[in-house]
């Protein structure tokens, strides 16, 4: 295949990106992306609704995060061939059915197809990354993808607080309605704010997904890229998944309340990614990175060494989430610039290998603290980063072209 079938040509237009429609599209993201997490707090909820132990009900977020990598593999490359707001609109009109689906289940195979139809349409902020670069003016791409993530991040962090105080209040059916309006009222929205905006390649859908693979092979950055964005999700994940066993013991004795808390803490290192991103317009995004993924490292010295004080565990949390968040931004300024007509697949490549990472790092958060506790967990975690850490310096060892740089 031709670079010519790949990319049509650019229009030159003046960027459309406001800042009033930035932050609309952080907040957007956001509240999509909190669509895969309102379940996780009310699962108990569900299961004594529907009669059925944890490990029945836990599938339901098995469910929802299947469909989630496999819309990200199937819808977000088409924001290379379709137009993006057309393609937002419809994705956001079937989540609201989707998420009306979870609400009206009235059995567990029920739930488990509207969890993962949940999963398969919440890909819209996947769409929103790669939009926001295209729109923003020349030097401002980072700053861009920095603010739509940070929204993005918000909404992985707070969701849970939320899903707690509404559906524990009013119940798990009441929750996901909400969800529902809430995605119909933004669906009115972002068709009134969004821009029109052209694909910039002309390919049949087949050939899209193709391509994927030829881009992997293409472009070194790419996969050091895609391999740091999984190694620091990872260890994300590792810590996410066993911090509410360990504060729900000594010294904390912590409710699991006062530990959703946390998410709160995290919230405040996601303050710094827009910063992250207009540092990575005017400096190499590449040392940026290696100084992020050293901040992750310390983040897990703190939890390993002084895990039992309070405060080490709280700077820990901020550090953690800001060098998680920040490196995403800077790998992704960095990527986006590799193949403009092909952010939305360079973006499906980062983004489903981050999340596989986030899985495999869930699965050894919960292995590690059952079998070792916490050292295991901060063993398991910081092992993450340095694989990640490995993979940075190795990359550099190597000497790149000027178009993989």
């Amino acid at each position: 295949m031709s670079q010519q079938a790949l990319s049509s040509s650019l229009s030159h237009s003046p960027a459309a990106l406001s800042r009033g429609l930035l932050l609309l599209m952080a907040l957007a993201a956001g509240m999509s992306v909190a669509n895969l997490y309102y379940n996780q707090p009310l699962l108990a909820d569900v299961g004594r609704d529907f009669g059925v132990g944890p490990d029945a009900v836990g599938f339901i977020s098995t469910c929802t995060q299947i469909g989630y990598a496999l819309g990200m593999f199937l819808f977000v490359p088409l924001g290379d061939i379709k137009e993006r707001k057309g393609l937002i609109t419809v994705l956001l009109s079937l989540v609201c059915v989707s998420l009306i689906g979870v609400a009206t289940a009235q059995n567990l195979p029920w739930i488990y197809i509207a969890s993962f139809a949940v999963g398969i349409t919440t890909v819209v902020p996947q769409i929103l990354i790669p939009l926001a670069a295209t729109l923003a003016a020349p030097g401002e791409q980072g700053k861009a993808v920095g603010t739509v993530m940070s929204g993005l991040l918000f909404g992985i962090l707070l969701t849970r607080t939320v899903s707690g105080l509404i559906g524990g209040t009013w119940g798990w059916r009441f929750m996901y309605a909400v969800a529902a309006a809430a995605m119909l009222a933004l669906l009115m929205l972002l068709r009134m704010k969004l821009p029109q905006n052209r694909p910039m390649a002309n390919i049949r859908y087949g050939q899209l997904l193709g391509s994927m693979g030829s881009l992997v092979k293409r472009y070194a950055t790419l996969r050091e890229s895609a391999l740091i964005g999984g190694a620091n999700f990872a260890a994300f994940s590792v810590f996410w998944t066993s911090l509410s066993f360990y504060v729900e013991g000594e010294p904390y004795r912590y409710s699991s309340q006062i530990a959703g808390l946390f998410g709160l803490v995290g919230a405040a290192g996601a303050l710094g990614a827009p910063v992250i991103g207009r540092i990575a317009d005017r400096l190499p995004p590449k040392w940026i990175i290696g100084l992020l993924l050293a901040l992750n490292l310390v983040s897990y010295l703190l939890f390993g060494a002084w895990g039992g004080s309070l405060w080490a565990l709280i700077v820990g949390v901020i550090l953690l989430d800001l060098g998680v968040q920040g490196a995403q931004v800077a790998n992704t300024a960095r990527i986006y610039a590799l193949e403009p007509a092909a952010r939305s697949r360079i973006n499906t490549v980062q983004m489903v290998t981050t999340f596989l990472g986030g899985a495999v790092g869930s699965t050894l958060g919960s292995y590690a603290w059952r079998h070792g506790g916490w050292h295991a967990v901060c063993l398991a975690g910081g092992g993450c980063v340095l694989f990640g850490f490995a993979v940075w310096a190795l990359h550099r060892l190597r000497r790149e072209a000027p178009a993989v740089s």
